[in-house]
C-alpha cells in the first residue's frame, strides 16, 4: 500500500513537471518580446530627446532673436516720443482782458486792454528762461509791444534761484503776484502801485530768491542788485522839481550807481503771509519836462559813444556842436532813492483780505542843473474778497490812499466790484470807483469799469 503510495506521487511529480514546460517557454517567448519592446522605446526615447534638445536650441535662437527685435521696438518707440520726454521743457501761458470803461462826464469807450503771453523754457531742473510780453493798443489805434520781463533762472538747490535780466520787482506783493487782470479782484491796479511812481515795477539786474524753514515758520525771500531808476524833473523858469520816478527795468545806469533790495515773507499759518520790502542806492535825473502849465516838451538824452556824454536836449536843439545844446545833464548829482514796503494777505475759505504800503522817497541835490529839494511819492491799500458759498459771485472792495509831491496826482479811492467767475481762469467784473482828488484832475473822476479776463 505504501509503495502504491510512492509510487502515485511520483506520476503526479512527473505529470506537473511535464504540463509546465510548455507555460516556461511562453514566458521565455514573452521576455523576449517584452525585451524587444523595451529596447524600442529606449530608442523611440532617445530620437525625442534628441528632437526635443534640438527645438529647445532653435527656440533659444529664437528667444534671443525676439528679444533684439523687441529692444529695437522699444527704442524705436522711445525715439518716436522722445518729444514727451525731453530735456526741454516748453510752456504757454499768460492772460489778456478787454473791457469798456465810462467815466463822469466823458463818453464811454470799449477796449482791449492787454495780451500778455508768458513762455516757459526750462532744461531739465537746472535753468529756465521765462519772459512776459505786454501788447497793448492804445488810444490812437496803434498797437505797443512792452516786454514786461525776460530771465533766465538757475536753479542752485532747492532754496536758491538765482534770477538774471529783467524782472518784476519784488518789493510787495500787488506787482509780482497780483497785477495780471485774471488774478486781480478789481478791474484796475491801487493808485499808485501801477506805472505812476509810488512802487517800482520792474527792475534789471541780478536777483537770489527761494525759501526755507525758520523753526515752525515758512520763510520766503527775494534780494536783488540792479540798475539804479531815473528821475524826471520839471522846469519853471529858473526853478526846477522832481516830477516822478522812472523806475521800470532800465538797461542802462546813467549814474552808475546801482540800487540793492528785497522782501524777506513770513507765512506764520497757512492761511497768513506778512512782507516786508525794502530797497536803497542812487537815482539821477535824466529828463526835463519845460514849461510848467503849459504845452509839455520833453527834452531827450544824448549819448556820445566817444566821450561817453549823456546829455539832454529839448527838441528841436541843434545837434552837437552847433551852439544850442539844450540841456546838459551829464553832471547831475546822484540822489539818494529808498524805498520801504510792508504787505500781508489773508486767506479763510471764500473771504480773502489783502493789503500793502510802499513808499519811495528821492533825496534833494545841492548841485546840478536841476538841484532842488527830494521828494516822496507814498501809497496803500486795502482790499477784501468774497466767493459767495455755493455761487460763482464775488464782491470785492478796496480803499487806496495816494499822496506824491504834487497836489494834481494825490487820490483817495474807494473802488467796488463784483466778479463773476466763469471759470477757474475766466472772470468777469464790474466795477466802480469813487475818486477823490484835487478838483478839476483825472484824479477826481469817478469811472465804470467792465472787464473780461482770460487767464492761460
Amino acid at each position: 500500500m505504501k509503495i502504491m503510495n510512492h509510487n502515485f506521487r511520483r506520476r503526479l511529480l512527473v505529470l506537473a513537471i511535464m504540463t509546465s514546460l510548455p507555460f516556461s517557454a511562453a514566458a521565455d517567448d514573452k521576455y523576449d518580446l517584452l525585451q524587444k519592446q523595451v529596447e524600442l522605446l529606449q530608442q523611440q526615447l532617445q530620437e525625442l530627446q534628441n528632437s526635443l534638445q534640438a527645438y529647445q536650441d532653435e527656440m533659444k535662437v529664437k528667444e534671443v532673436q525676439v528679444e533684439e527685435s523687441v529692444t529695437q521696438l522699444k527704442q524705436d518707440v522711445a525715439e518716436a516720443e522722445e518729444w514727451k520726454h525731453s530735456d526741454t521743457l516748453v510752456h504757454l501761458a499768460g492772460y489778456a482782458d478787454v473791457g469798456y470803461t465810462s467815466s463822469s462826464g466823458s463818453d464811454g469807450s470799449f477796449s482791449v486792454g492787454r495780451f500778455a503771453p508768458i513762455f516757459h523754457y526750462q532744461y531739465r531742473d537746472i535753468v529756465m528762461l521765462e519772459s512776459e510780453l505786454e501788447i497793448i493798443v492804445g488810444e490812437n489805434g496803434e498797437t505797443d509791444v512792452v516786454l514786461e520781463y525776460l530771465t533766465i533762472d538757475y536753479f542752485l538747490n532747492d532754496y536758491v534761484a538765482l534770477i538774471a535780466g529783467k524782472f518784476l520787482s519784488p518789493v510787495g506783493q500787488f506787482r509780482q503776484n497780483i497785477h495780471p487782470s485774471w488774478i486781480n479782484k478789481l478791474a484796475s491796479a491801487p493808485p499808485g502801485f501801477g506805472h505812476d511812481g509810488a512802487a517800482p515795477t520792474s527792475d534789471v539786474g541780478l536777483q537770489a530768491r527761494g525759501g526755507f524753514h525758520l523753526g515752525s515758520v515758512f520763510t520766503n525771500y527775494a534780494a536783488y542788485i540792479s540798475n539804479g531808476p531815473e528821475l524826471n524833473s520839471t522846469a519853471d523858469g529858473d526853478e526846477f522839481e522832481l516830477e516822478g520816478i522812472v523806475a521800470e527795468g532800465l538797461s542802462n545806469d546813467a549814474d552808475g550807481e546801482k540800487v540793492i533790495g528785497g522782501r524777506l515773507g513770513f507765512i506764520p499759518i497757512p492761511s497768513l503771509e506778512l512782507g516786508f520790502s525794502v530797497a536803497m542806492g542812487k537815482a539821477t535825473v535824466t529828463a526835463v519836462e519845460v514849461g510848467h502849465g503849459e504845452e509839455e516838451v520833453y527834452a531827450e538824452k544824448f549819448i556820445t559813444d566817444l566821450q561817453g556824454l549823456v546829455g539832454i536836449r529839448s527838441p528841436g536843439a541843434g545837434d552837437p556842436g552847433d551852439g544850442d545844446p539844450g540841456f546838459d545833464l551829464h553832471d547831475e548829482q546822484a540822489r539818494n532813492y529808498d524805498v520801504l514796503g510792508m504787505d500781508f494777505v489773508w486767506t479763510l475759505g471764500g473771504i480773502q483780505v489783502r493789503g500793502e504800503y510802499v513808499k519811495s522817497k528821492v533825496g534833494a541835490a545841492t548841485s546840478g542843473l536841476t538841484a532842488s529839494s527830494g521828494a516822496s511819492w507814498e501809497s496803500w491799500y486795502t482790499q477784501a474778497s468774497y466767493l459767495l458759498p455755493q455761487t460763482k459771485f464775488e464782491p470785492s472792495v478796496r480803499y487806496t490812499d495816494f499822496n506824491s509831491p504834487h497836489s494834481s496826482q494825490d487820490q483817495r479811492q474807494w473802488a467796488m466790484g463784483v466778479n463773476y467767475l466763469i471759470s477757474n481762469s475766466v472772470i468777469a467784473k464790474l466795477t466802480y470807483e469813487f475818486n477823490e482828488g484835487q478838483a478839476g484832475s483825472t484824479a477826481d473822476i469817478n469811472r465804470w469799469l467792465v472787464q473780461l479776463a482770460y487767464g492761460f
